[in-house]
């Protein structure tokens, strides 16, 4: 794929943008063109992005947000609809791994929590977004997701679980709009440097890992209007695609 301008002209809405993956996409994505929606909870880390963007001389939208707010994704909706009418590309990537423990020992609040970031707020931004990205000439949607969807390791049973939903949900999905222009995918990060994985794995050297900036390329190509895929996951731990 054309990774100079292939987004130019593009509104791509990039959620988790504070850090991590979600802050390397959203740059990846400027930088290639696109004009830039940028959710996250963390003001300070919008602000910086925003900065760095801007200071490329491209164009992005900070918008404080905790996605599980669901009026709040709908006002946003709103807002898309009335400035650009349209929506290009979604990357769904805010997540939470929430603990690391026997199923049994997992309170109720933190499995909620969990499945509210994981699960029902991707949700809310399809019911919002769905019909923006079918007004766009080539609508696409990647939800970041994790292997750990199928290995369900013994302690990672809610991770697990949310992320199993998420592909569940990104599957059907897909196959709703095999009659549109709109295209939905799912990209599988492997081990990468950051906060998140630092939590999961704390005994892991972060040098021997790919930092965000090394993946965003392949996350963004999966916004790409010139990606034909429908229906896949992209695993940066083969480079390949794959079925649902």
């Amino acid at each position: 794929m054309d990774s100079n301008n292939d987004l130019e002209g593009k509104v791509i809405l990039v959620t988790g943008t504070s850090r991590g993956i979600g802050y390397a996409a959203a740059k990846e994505a400027a930088r290639r063109g696109a004009r830039i929606i940028s959710v996250a909870r963390t003001l300070g880390g919008l602000e910086e992005l925003d900065d760095e963007i801007q200071s490329h001389n491209c164009e992005t939208t900070i918008v404080p947000l905790d996605l599980t707010d669901g009026e709040g994704v709908d006002r946003l909706g709103k807002a898309i609809f009335d400035r650009w009418g349209k929506l290009d590309g979604m990357i769904i990537n805010a997540g939470m791994l929430g603990p690391i423990s026997p199923l049994s020992h997992i309170a109720p609040k933190d499995f909620a929590k969990v499945m509210d970031i994981n699960v029902t707020a991707p949700y809310r931004l399809v019911r919002s977004m769905d019909m923006l990205l079918k007004s766009a000439d080539a609508g696409r949607v990647v939800f970041v997701s994790s292997s750990s969807a199928e290995s369900a390791k013994p302690y990672w049973g809610l991770y697990a679980a949310s992320k199993a939903a998420l592909n569940a949900m990104a599957k059907s999905y897909a196959g709703e709009l095999i009659q549109t222009n709109v295209k939905v995918n799912v990209f599988y990060p492997d081990a990468v440097r950051t906060a998140m994985r630092a939590s999961a794995v704390p005994g892991e050297d972060p040098a021997t890992l790919p930092s965000p900036a090394d993946i965003a390329p392949k996350l963004v190509d999966l916004v790409s209007p010139s990606l034909s895929k429908n229906g896949q996951i992209f695993d940066m731990g083969t480079g390949e695609f794959r079925g649902i």
